[in-house]
């Protein structure tokens, strides 16, 4: 099997434990890719969803053995807990042969850039300062993430290509786009206050490669709707890739777009 190779790579939000993780498109893209560092940043593992529902498929184990064999075979991961999977916060730095366990860090790309590597919800104001708002909002999405995995199911059994209903109910929202560029915002501060060149998160579940105000703006996005990940290759040039299955990497970010 030919695989790809990359300097580094970011996924995030897999949300393992989750009837929406798309655990099998995220093992064939683990056995399509190596890299030197894999950085996981937050909600690998739902506790959140597990502590209402058990749900753990086979899928889901091969999941994390694959993630295990790979940091046994040489790559360094590199775990930054989320809000899904908080309770991992405990572990802050601790190391356990090539995996190690971060609150946040920095990661210097191969051209010189320094850029802020964090899950994200420390950004997110609705998280942060209103629960009720959050709650409603966790609400509407769990309906979603249902329709969503139904609209998942009737095109895999008609055959027609992937898609996330998800997604596109999502970009179709006003106050949902409002939300992703509070957050977008939220980010660059945190980077800008940190004094590096720009941010790498997850959490939204929305992918997103952008310069703006001089500062990088990178999230890695989803294995539940998007299935992305953000990659690093030998230059220190940084793309997003979104796996599909029966088809090779798309690009759909080649390079940053300026969106000042």
């Amino acid at each position: 099997m030919t695989s790809t190779a990359y300097r580094s790579v970011w996924v995030s939000d897999v949300h393992l434990g989750s009837r929406a993780c798309r655990a099998g498109l995220l093992l064939d893209f683990l056995k399509h890719h190596r890299c030197e560092t894999l950085y996981l940043i937050g909600d690998i593992i739902d506790l959140e969803s597990l502590r209402q529902t058990f749900f753990w498929p086979v899928s889901h184990t091969e999941v994390l053995s694959l993630l295990l064999k790979k940091s046994q075979e040489g790559t360094r991961i590199v775990y930054v807990p989320g809000n899904h999977d908080e309770d991992m916060r405990a572990l802050v730095g601790t190391r356990f042969g090539n995996i190690e366990v971060l609150r946040r860090c920095i990661h210097t790309t191969a051209n010189g850039r320094r850029l802020l590597v964090s899950h994200g919800d420390e950004f997110d104001g609705v998280i942060r300062h209103n629960t009720l708002a959050m709650l409603l909002g966790s609400a509407a999405y769990r309906v979603l993430l249902a329709a969503n995995r139904f609209a998942h199911w009737l095109r895999e059994r008609t055959g027609r290509p992937y898609w996330s209903l998800a997604q596109h109910v999502k970009s179709r929202l006003g106050k949902a786009m409002r939300y992703v560029r509070d957050f977008e915002r939220a980010s660059l501060r945190a980077a800008r206050e940190a004094q590096v060149d720009g941010v790498v998160c997850g959490h939204i579940h929305k992918a997103d490669l952008r310069e703006r105000d001089g500062l990088l703006y990178c999230n890695d996005g989803d294995w539940v709707e998007s299935c992305t990940a953000l990659v690093e290759d030998s230059q220190g040039e940084l793309s997003l890739v979104t796996w599909r299955p029966q088809i090779a990497v798309a690009p759909i970010a080649a390079a940053v777009q300026d969106a000042a």
